[in-house]
């Protein structure tokens, strides 16, 4: 094994399996001593090899690129040459192995690339004979095209619920692994098994990934491990990396089974630990989020401020996510004035305790949070489940209402809930927090606005 220099940036030629993983090995450790070093310097916070689990660099806490353009200019500048020799290595790597070149595009998506790198790891070099040979698949492999899907989805629903297992209730976990690489690695395992014995077409090899995903959700459910909302909260981002796992397995397959060399079956199982379990070691926190919601209300500013404070109980909720379970405020009370009074807000699950920290009547009431109840009640067949998601994982820290006085004796009121959720990928799962946070806002200020105007009138 000879290590060649000018294999980091020509694309043309190829790398052994043993090459490529002594390289990949070195440019790692070049690579996290110079994130080292750059984080401590430019943004003075430190950096670990779990930190490559966290959020992006963009996410940067009290930093973004808008804000310090400079600063993540030199990121980039420093990233770009690891970049290109590894997109370099794959590319001779996947050439080695007679493998798509497009793989390579891989390299660059967050969590699918330790399925490449895995993959490259494990597949053996170029294979002498590629004409076409009477191979007979393995044995345990079923003939007719009904039976080999059912197999497929079965092992692949196994992988799933094995995974889903071992992050939430093992390692308390739900991060890139169980919700993007549980998945994807579904839909590539399912496409793989299914095309062993006989070439399939890309339909199928997605369908069958599709019908894999959705058997899991049914199986989570029914094992109690997960409820119905989460399970269809999750499900879009499941369907879409499936199919792309598919797609990825198709290819890989449609290329070597003639061969009989389908040692990319044993990715998903050797990834998908490795995955969880490195994340599991994480220290990142989850970035600190933000929802502000305005109404304006015909009534003084004094008569709003009242019911900022403290309101009756509301009316039952018509909106849809919550009557399918979701937490919802009903009433708030509050136990003395002024700062350190404490504040309850009654919601369907229990109670949030807000100690007021700020009482500037009538401008301004701001909290801390120092209790959240659940943020659901699961939808399942059996009476109660209480999956590990529901205790810390969505966690309100502090909220203010804001009142601004306008023309005409109106008011506007702007209510801000600052919270956390522990679930990645964070900007997917913020998409969901964000909506239900900003409808249990117009609940509440609709409420509010409804008694200030009675108020006003009477």
């Amino acid at each position: 094994m000879k290590l060649k220099l000018f294999d980091l940036w020509r694309w043309d030629g190829e790398v052994t399996r043993g090459s490529f993983i002594l390289w990949a090995f070195i440019l790692f450790i070049l690579k996290y001593n110079l994130d080292r070093l750059l984080f401590w310097t430019v943004f003075h916070r430190g950096w670990s090899i779990f930190s490559y689990f966290g959020q992006p660099f963009p996410w940067i806490e009290g930093s973004s690129p808008t804000q310090t353009p400079g600063k993540f200019a030199l990121l980039l500048l420093a990233a770009l040459p690891f970049l290109w020799s590894g997109v370099m290595l794959c590319l001779k790597r996947l050439r080695n192995a007679r493998l798509p070149l497009w793989l390579a595009v891989l390299f660059v998506i967050p969590i699918l690339k330790w399925f490449l790198f895995v993959a490259l790891g494990l597949v053996p070099e170029k294979v002498a004979a590629w004409n076409e040979v009477a191979c007979r698949p393995w044995k345990w492999v079923p003939s007719s095209k009904l039976a080999s899907a059912g197999m497929a989805m079965a092992i692949s629903v196994l992988l799933a619920v094995a995974a889903t297992a071992l992050s939430t209730t093992i390692l308390h976990e739900y991060g890139w692994g169980l919700f993007a690489g549980t998945p994807f690695a579904m839909g590539f395992l399912a496409s793989i098994l299914h095309g062993v014995g006989e070439r399939r077409s890309a339909g199928e090899s997605i369908g069958v990934a599709m019908l894999a995903v959705t058997l899991a959700g049914i199986v989570l459910l029914a094992v109690a491990l997960e409820g119905v909302i989460c399970i269809l909260m999750a499900a879009p981002l499941a369907y879409i990396l499936a199919a792309m796992g598919a797609l990825v397995g198709h290819v890989v397959q449609d290329t070597r089974w003639r061969c009989r060399r389908t040692h990319l079956c044993c990715v998903p199982f050797l990834a998908l630990p490795l995955m969880l379990g490195t994340e599991a070691m994480r220290p990142d926190q989850p970035p600190l989020l933000s929802v502000v919601t305005v109404v304006e209300v015909d009534a003084p500013i004094e008569h709003v401020w009242k019911n900022v404070v403290e309101f009756s109980e509301l009316p039952p909720p018509e909106e849809a996510i919550f009557k399918l379970g979701l937490a919802y405020p009903i009433r708030a009370e509050i136990t003395g004035s002024g700062p350190g009074a404490i504040r309850r807000c009654v919601f369907s699950t229990g109670s949030f305790v807000e100690p007021i920290e700020v009482w500037d009547k009538p401008y301004l009431l701001k909290f801390s949070v120092t209790a959240n109840p659940a943020p659901m009640q699961e939808w399942t067949p059996y009476r109660v489940i209480h999956p590990p998601h529901l205790t810390n994982f969505f966690v309100s820290k502090k909220g203010q209402f804001r009142l601004t006085p306008l023309a005409g004796g109106r008011t506007q009121i702007e209510g801000t809930t600052w919270y956390q959720h522990g679930l990645w990928p964070a900007n997917y799962w913020q998409l969901w927090s964000d909506h239900i946070i900003h409808t249990i806002h117009l609940r509440v200020l609709h409420h509010v606005k409804h008694l200030s105007e009675m108020d006003s009138k009477s």
